[in-house]
């Protein structure tokens, strides 16, 4: 039996992803905020399985908070012999600068920092499954020098764009420390190929808010059709060790820097340092 993490996995893709593996009779962990949309997605799959409900968990965390990342990491090393596959889709979308109660940037600490403490926290553990795997829900493709590392909150010059751009560029980072650290990993940065239904967690304008329902109800796929390129890659008999990146189904080329190993080791430096 297989043991799968997926964060945000109460919503969405995430949820789509649990669903799956929960008939597929994998043991399901799933890092969310709501217990009574985990209590519903459980219920959706004990119809068909009564085993189900025995082989998933619900953790209660807010990811955009240092501190709940690290209560995950060290439940996980207390609870856990292995972790075959760690998908990372915990989302929440902010237009503007936030500040967390932690006095921290909200959209650099969920969407990096956070991957960044999953990843390297429970390194040993995705070192203890024969065939491990991380999929990153961070879309790939940001430019090189998408990441400014003397303001990695962007305190300065904050907008919604370059915000998204130096998360992403920072998750590919993050697969050269993960392979370097195990050359057996497979580290897969993913992107839906277009929209994917779903309820638009977040703190947003109108305009975002409606161009999501519009678009999404005209266009989007439904989340268990757009995860099921997640599934097929989680799923093959030997996913290939090192990085990669998709859209969809299809492979796209890693954007590769002039300096990309420097640069790895210089944002895990500056979030250790950020952490101290």
């Amino acid at each position: 039996m297989r043991t799968i993490v997926i964060t945000g996995g109460t919503d969405g893709m995430g949820a789509a992803l649990a669903r799956h593996s929960l008939r597929a009779g994998d043991r399901v962990v799933v890092i969310g905020r709501s217990r009574a949309k985990f209590d519903a997605l459980v219920a959706s799959v004990t119809g068909d399985d009564r085993s189900a409900a025995s082989r998933a968990e619900f953790l209660a965390a807010d990811l955009s908070l240092v501190a709940d990342s690290r209560r995950v990491v060290e439940h996980l090393l207390a609870h856990c012999e292995r972790i075959d596959v760690l998908v990372l889709a915990a989302s929440f979308i902010r237009q503007r600068r936030h500040i967390t109660a932690e006095g921290r940037e909200a959209s650099w600490t969920l969407f990096f920092v956070s991957k960044y403490l999953l990843v390297t926290g429970l390194a040993a553990l995705l070192g203890a499954a024969e065939r491990p795997v991380v999929v990153n829900t961070a879309v790939p493709g940001a430019r090189a020098d998408a990441l400014d590392f003397d303001d990695l909150e962007l305190n300065e010059r904050f907008t919604f764009a370059r915000s998204n751009a130096q998360q992403r560029r920072a998750n590919e980072l993050l697969g050269i420390l993960a392979t370097d650290d195990n050359p057996e990993l497979a580290y897969v940065t993913w992107g839906p190929s277009r929209l994917a239904r779903s309820s638009f967690a977040g703190d947003v304008g109108t305009g975002m808010k409606v161009g999501a329902a519009i678009f999404g109800t005209l266009l989007g796929q439904r989340p268990d059709a757009a995860v099921r390129p997640i599934i097929d890659l989680i799923d093959a008999p030997a996913p290939a060790p090192g990085r990669a990146a998709y859209r969809g189904a299809k492979k796209v080329t890693l954007v590769v820097g002039d300096h990309d190993d420097k640069d790895a080791a210089r944002l895990s430096t500056a979030v250790d340092d950020q952490l101290r």
